[in-house]
């Protein structure tokens, strides 16, 4: 079955740096495109950058862009997000998700068209 692993999160002093890995076993990783989401307590969950399968485009959320950067290594079966100037409003668990379908060739930020899920890496930003 389709399995989805993050690692990389943990507390960083604001400003600092993360690099968030996603591995994924059980899925022919390079023809779907992959998002990262997250959520913070008593917040919903957002889109936070997405990626095609062949990594050619890409989506961020307004609150990240210019800082975050998502890329993607299929002989890997990974996915990664580099998060840069990290701010204390970036504290949330952050997700690693598959798009539904294997045929979309845009990428879009809709949670409802992920399939599945990691189990989620805490990123705390300390102020």
């Amino acid at each position: 079955q389709v399995q989805l692993v993050e690692s990389g999160g943990g507390l960083v002093q604001a400003g600092g740096s993360l690099r968030l890995s996603c591995v994924a076993s059980g899925v022919i990783f390079g023809v779907y495109n992959m998002a990262w989401f997250r959520q913070a307590p008593g917040k919903e969950r957002e889109a936070v950058a997405a990626i095609s399968r062949n990594g050619m485009n890409k989506f961020y959320a307004e609150s990240v862009k210019g800082r975050f950067t998502i890329s993607r290594d299929n002989a890997k079966n990974t996915v990664y997000l580099q998060m840069n100037s990290l701010k204390s409003e970036d504290t949330a668990v952050y997700y690693c998700a598959r798009d539904r379908s294997s045929l979309r060739v845009v990428v879009v930020p809709q949670s409802g068209e992920y399939d599945y899920w990691g189990q989620g890496t805490q990123v705390t930003v300390s102020s």
